[in-house]
């Protein structure tokens, strides 16, 4: 029993990290557009003095505001309270295929979205020649973002598993988890092998529920780095807009940030809803996800009289987030998304599930690469 609360504080503490470094590079651009000020006089880019309705633009970053907002709140909310269809469960094959049409929205959102937005920036004519336009910083940094996410997800699961499967412990209570429910996900996703000897009956069950419970830490860890990767392009698209004085620059993107918000929820939401969250930490991070694109935007009003977007330091601070955003959504759609269901039994068993997944994933790609023209 004592073992259980130890482990109980490990992993409240693991998730307590995960959260403390979210905040941190939410608030990393914040503090640091600030100074840019400074920066925009020095730079032979800065903007040159336009006719900008102020006020309309103020208009419509409150539209937007509100429409981001509701997007994302019911993309991610359409999985979660979708359990209560059995249409929408984790074990359907509509489930499968929902998850795979988001898996391309994601893929396609860090590499066609964000991946050459941090090339454009990170080579700018505004940057000094040495050493921005002598190394592709943009491709080094999404590289080293998506090894490091390999490497969190790698100790994280490693982490969980010492803690709750090695030590041969019974399912904590913390992981909310109903045996008899996980055994028939798993029963879905994986071959069944049935003994034909009445004595190795309890060895089965319990290798059942080890599994079921090694997938449900797995898709709690998938679900928390995707949410950080997320959190960060939320933060900088946010800021972008809300800093922008032109409402021809912005009533295209309301549009657009919507939908793109809509589809990152939906993958976000089947994520969690693997994950078998408690209550509350499905609300928080449901609220976290919707609120930050929103909180982008009142972050980039605030700055709007500082903020140049053609400054050195917004180019090397968007450009370096944004390369690090792409590493972790392209690492996450392509090995913990697509990889994990692509080669599961269950699919590749069905040739109609196969056929329907591949379809929603160009479908999901395609759309998102589509919205490229407006955002």
């Amino acid at each position: 029993m004592k073992n259980n609360n130890n482990n109980s504080k490990k992993m409240k503490m693991v998730n307590l990290s995960i959260i403390i470094i979210t905040i941190n590079l939410i608030l990393s651009p914040s503090m640091a557009l600030s100074t840019m000020a400074d920066d925009a006089s020095s730079c032979g880019c800065s903007k040159v003095a336009q006719a900008s309705d102020k006020h309309k633009a103020m208009s419509l970053k409150f539209i937007a505001i509100a429409s981001i907002l509701f997007a994302g709140a019911l993309g991610v909310l359409v999985p979660i309270l979708g359990r209560s269809v059995a249409l929408l469960r984790p074990e359907s094959d509509v489930f499968f295929i929902i998850k795979s049409f988001a898996a391309g929205v994601i893929l396609a959102t860090g590499l066609i979205h964000i991946l050459p937005d941090a090339f454009e920036r990170l080579t700018s004519k505004c940057l000094p020649e040495e050493p921005w336009q002598r190394f592709p910083f943009a491709g080094f940094v999404a590289m080293s973002s998506a090894m490091g996410t390999m490497m969190v997800d790698s100790f994280a699961t490693g982490y969980y598993k010492r803690s709750y499967i090695s030590k041969a412990l019974p399912v904590d209570v913390d992981l909310d988890l109903d045996v008899h429910e996980a055994a028939q996900v798993e029963s879905s996703q994986q071959p069944q092998f049935h003994s034909h000897e009445h004595g190795h009956g309890h060895g089965h069950d319990h290798a059942l529920q080890d599994g079921s419970l090694s997938e449900k830490i797995r898709h709690r860890v998938i679900s928390q780095v995707l949410e950080l990767g997320i959190v960060v392009h939320s933060v900088i698209i946010g800021i972008s807009l809300g800093a922008s004085e032109r409402s021809s620059t912005i009533r295209p993107l309301v549009g657009a940030l919507s939908f793109h918000q809509f589809f990152e929820g939906i993958g976000l939401g089947g994520c969690i809803v693997q994950a078998n969250f408690r209550a509350k930490a499905t609300v928080i991070m449901a609220v976290f996800f919707s609120l930050t694109a929103p909180v982008g935007i009142a972050l980039g009003i605030g700055l709007s009289s500082s903020y140049d977007e053609q400054s050195s330091t917004a180019l090397i601070i968007e450009g370096m987030f944004n390369a690090a955003s792409a590493g972790i959504l392209i690492y996450m759609a392509l090995v913990d998304l697509l990889a994990a269901d692509f080669m599961n039994t269950r699919l590749q068993s069905n040739g109609r599930l196969q056929l329907g997944t591949h379809l929603a994933l160009l479908l999901g790609a395609g759309l998102m690469s589509l919205l490229a023209k407006w955002a």
